[in-house]
């Protein structure tokens, strides 16, 4: 199954209160977006890369296009709204739709929910996470929803058969993600603070030698 990544980086970005683009804010030296396209493209089951812009995100445009990646101008209204658009627009088929700004999800992370969609043999999927790891972590939420007696966060990553984009209803499966590093989506300074915090444990955890004692993520 060929899997277009379409990463959502047209959003204002109104609560970081900065003029920086919020998919070139810096976590750990490099913008949050480079996290997101690396883990991409190490990913074995993405087959393309495609990063949707708006108007307010024309920094992230050249960006993209410096890197050879190719760019749809979406109308900014909102993930949804906007991932709708450029679906069409495209005629993408298979489609992973995923924030900009979730800096520390990896190429196996990727390739997991892939392959858990294409297992479900259902239209759609979510990634959810439980929302007391937010609160664990002090990080902002936008919705939470109660599933099945659980208080669950979307994550920002879904797989959608885009040829079905236009039906009122599609039969959805809700993955259950219980790690840390999935729900780091950067809204707030404080969450950009929890960002780089975490990326500084991975990296003692990841270089032995710095931390004095190996370490497993």
């Amino acid at each position: 199954m060929g899997v277009t990544a379409l990463v959502m980086a047209g959003g204002r970005g109104t609560r970081m209160r900065t003029d920086e683009e919020k998919p070139l804010l810096k976590v750990g030296g490099k913008s949050v977006i480079e996290y997101v396209l690396n883990a991409l493209k190490g990913a074995e089951k993405i087959e393309e890369i495609v990063v949707a812009v708006s108007k307010h995100t024309p920094k992230t445009a050249t960006f993209a296009k410096e890197l050879s990646l190719k760019v749809v101008q979406t109308h900014g209204k909102g993930f949804c709204l906007d991932a709708g658009y450029a679906i069409r627009k495209l005629k993408l088929e298979t489609v992973l739709t995923i924030c900009a700004d979730l800096p520390l999800v990896t190429s196996e992370f990727v390739d997991e929910v892939i392959t858990h969609y294409e297992q479900c043999n259902k239209p759609a999927l979510t990634v959810m996470v439980p929302l007391e790891i937010y609160n664990k972590l002090g990080l902002s939420t936008d919705y939470v929803f109660k599933i099945k007696g659980k208080d669950l966060v979307p994550a920002g990553i879904n797989v959608l058969d885009g040829k079905r984009i236009d039906e009122k209803e599609l039969e959805e499966e809700i993955l259950v993600i219980d790690d840390e590093r999935v729900a780091v989506n950067i809204n707030t300074f404080e969450d950009l603070k929890v960002a780089e915090l975490m990326l500084q444990q991975i990296t003692r955890l990841k270089n032995p030698f710095l931390s004095g004692r190996a370490g497993r993520i």
